[in-house]
């Protein structure tokens, strides 16, 4: 089936699941599309077979915690970040439950993480006002860039510029392979402005207070988004154009 926006409009509920007893604060689907995994703050992982759209398995982080859950590459196995006792990202395997491999670093709360759409590196950001790349091959970073304040990030979809947004004022792209030399930055994005811009990328989509940032094909993801989560502070900037909603402006 072709998503277009008529079939976005048509969806209806078709199921709810109660598996948690706090809120869900992450859900991700596997590359494949078969499995999805939540995160909740009662501390459970929960694992949905999406064939048959029941809950499959749950497990449980209780010393840690668990936030911002997302699948590796590989569909048995996750990486998430902590919100008990320190904000150390842990790579878990599904199979067996067992920590695969820690990455220490961040000294305060874990607010974006997003897994590279081609390889096994994975950023990080954090209210410490960095910016982490990491291998999930490797406990130690591989490369680190300091902040003016509390960022969010996002990966393109061929793994070569990935977005960090700052402080609900801009956007900055990066070239990965640069990750953290003055020269990787290759341009300011000041969502208030409308710029032209003329590299490979499709599309960005954003929240007017930056807690998110979507990479996406012109205009789709951005009605997508408007559609099923009603924000209307839903911002999408396609290179020469960046469209800003009325009830946003009033924020400038």
């Amino acid at each position: 089936m072709k998503l277009t926006e008529a079939v976005i409009r048509s969806l209806r509920v078709a199921k709810v699941f109660r598996e948690n007893s706090d809120r869900i604060n992450c859900f991700d689907f596997a590359a494949n599309g078969e499995s999805m995994i939540s995160s909740s703050e009662d501390d459970s992982i929960v694992l949905f077979d999406c064939q048959e759209g029941k809950p499959k398995r749950t497990l449980y982080s209780k010393k840690y915690g668990v936030d911002l859950i997302r699948y590796t590459h590989a569909a048995n196995t996750v990486v998430y970040s902590s919100n008990k006792i320190d904000d150390t990202i842990r790579y878990l395997s599904l199979h067996d439950n067992k920590y695969i491999r820690y990455f220490p670093g961040h000294t305060k709360k874990v607010v974006a993480l997003c897994m590279s759409p081609v390889d096994d590196t994975f950023i990080s950001a954090s209210l410490d006002k960095t910016i982490r790349l990491w291998d999930l091959r490797s406990p130690n970073c591989q490369g680190l860039m300091y902040l003016q304040g509390r960022p969010v990030c996002s990966f393109d979809p061929e793994g070569l510029i990935f977005a960090a947004g700052l402080n609900s004022e801009m956007i900055k792209l990066y070239d990965l392979r640069s990750f953290d030399k003055v020269r990787g930055r290759f341009i300011y994005l000041f969502i208030y402005l409308f710029i032209l811009w003329t590299f490979g990328l499709k599309a960005l989509v954003f929240l007017f207070d930056l807690s998110s940032i979507v990479f996406s094909n012109p205009g789709f993801l951005y009605a997508v988004l408007r559609r099923v989560t009603n924000k209307k502070n839903t911002c999408c900037f396609t290179g020469s154009f960046c469209h800003i909603p009325t009830a946003a402006r009033s924020h400038m």
